[in-house]
């Protein structure tokens, strides 16, 4: 099997160019004119790639896509399609072909997809899919889809409620990969002002525009050989769409400024907890560009559907908020685990995190019980805090103050926390507040806050509550 490639084309000429290439890359072309003497020779050989064109005598390339996913699945196979035939190549991609070059065949292109390939069925990764914790059908089941889908070029759409941990689906998927050593980049298109978009994806050139003091490499070319994953896809603009249907089909971008086109290869994953179909019979999102980024979709289950992981995650988020607070280990009691399991968890596993990360805070034996636990379904506890004066968080969102004024931060002990510290507290206290508001939707709390996405982005991950 080793260094084997069958190459599949009726046009001699096509035939002699892969078995050139190939050859120079160390590896031995078999060549087939049609689809009967393609399935004589895998009969007779096993290869670790197969290249086979769309269009044969008798017969199509997407036959033997289908033949070699269902008796060789092992044997990635990339189809060469006719330039504009992009909704064919999807459609391989979705009978399970590796990816897909468009005629006339960039030879570059083609030797960086070759080794993409080939490397492709290399043993899986299996620590960063074990990563993710749960032991519930629903994670198995999950677990099984990122397994079959690391081995494939093809674009993956991932659905999930806000908190879920589509992102952190998403790097799974791209550490079991053959890119699993390459640049993982994400990108939240709902983070990102409207006028700066295009030269952050793409990059610009020096004097391109009023401030390009120099040029810039966009986040495509920041991610090539690996992954990009564009969060909250449902956000983007629609002539950014346009564009990045366009870098979708042609494999390349044109920076701000540019004359050149730049190739990039780049695996794209797209996520969002909007109904992306609704919003495409809405308008709001091209049809085109959704049938491009949903060759194979993920749905990423709700914490409310796997009440079974709900002991594991505990233990992994107390174990984590130990070590950043250089504290003993953490317990919970078993009432107050049953109490974690029968709530429904709007903010999924992100509120999860908040829940347990306020708990820690509140318990002073680091043994959490059931009053150590405020859910958003409930009137939140007065916090001590400063020098010894209540706060009471309510589920309002509003910070009702009990005998606070001005002199509150003026008067606070130094000898207990610095001010930095001090006025963190507080500011965490407001966020948390205003996440359960808004069910933990990041881009509704921002909007209720009257702050952009980043500077909420920003806060949450300079206290230590973003979780991706």
């Amino acid at each position: 099997m080793k260094n084997n490639i069958l190459v599949v084309d009726d046009e001699p000429d096509i035939r002699q160019l892969l078995s050139i290439t190939l050859s120079r890359m160390g590896l031995t072309a078999h060549c087939a004119e049609n689809v009967e003497q393609a399935r004589d020779a895998l009969k007779k050989h096993a290869f670790q790639l197969c290249i086979t064109d769309l269009k044969l005598p008798d017969g199509s390339g997407l036959d033997i896509v289908k033949h070699i996913s269902v008796d060789y699945p092992d044997t990635p196979v990339i189809v060469i399609t006719a330039h504009g035939s992009m909704d064919i190549a999807i459609n391989a991609m979705k009978l399970g072909a590796f990816d897909f070059i468009n005629k006339p065949v960039d030879l570059h292109n083609l030797r960086q997809l070759i080794t993409n390939a080939t490397t492709s069925n290399t043993p899986l990764e299996k620590t960063a899919i074990d990563g993710i914790i749960g032991i519930s059908e629903p994670i198995k089941v999950l677990k099984q889809k990122i397994e079959q889908v690391s081995r494939s070029q093809a674009p993956i759409f991932i659905t999930g409620e806000s908190g879920s941990g589509k992102e952190v689906v998403a790097r799974a998927i791209h550490r079991s990969s053959a890119r699993k050593n390459q640049p993982f980049i994400a990108i939240n298109c709902g983070a990102i002002p409207k006028e700066l978009m295009e030269s952050e994806f793409f990059g610009h050139t020096k004097g391109s525009f009023t401030g390009a003091h120099q040029d810039k490499q966009g986040l495509f070319q920041a991610a090539h050989g690996g992954t990009l994953l564009l969060d909250e896809i449902a956000d983007l603009p629609l002539d950014m769409q346009v564009k990045l249907l366009r870098v979708i089909q042609e494999k390349s971008i044109r920076p701000i400024g540019s004359q050149k086109e730049i190739s990039v290869d780049v695996r794209i994953i797209s996520a969002t907890h909007q109904n992306l179909l609704e919003a495409v019979n809405k308008g709001l999102f091209r049809s085109d560009l959704y049938y491009r980024i949903n060759v194979i979709d993920i749905v990423v289950p709700p914490l409310r559907d796997k009440p079974d992981d709900i002991q594991l995650l505990s233990a992994f988020i107390l174990d984590k908020i130990a070590q950043q607070n250089n504290h003993t280990a953490y317990r919970i009691n078993p009432d107050a685990l049953e109490a974690l399991q029968a709530y429904s968890f709007p903010g999924n596993i992100r509120e999860l995190e908040n829940i347990l990360e306020r708990a820690c805070a509140l318990t002073e034996n680091a043994f959490i019980q059931t009053e150590n636990l405020y859910f958003s379904n409930q009137p939140l506890p007065n916090i001590t805090i400063g020098n010894g004066e209540n706060v009471k968080l309510t589920n309002e969102n509003h910070i009702e103050q009990r005998n606070i004024s001005s002199s509150t931060i003026s008067h606070y002990e130094p000898e207990q926390q610095s001010i930095d510290e001090y006025l963190a507290s507080i500011e965490k206290k407001a966020l948390l507040d205003a996440l359960e508001k808004n069910r933990w939707n990041r881009t509704a709390t921002a909007k209720y806050l009257g702050i952009t996405f980043r500077s909420l982005r920003y806060r949450l991950k300079k206290l230590g509550l973003d979780v991706g």
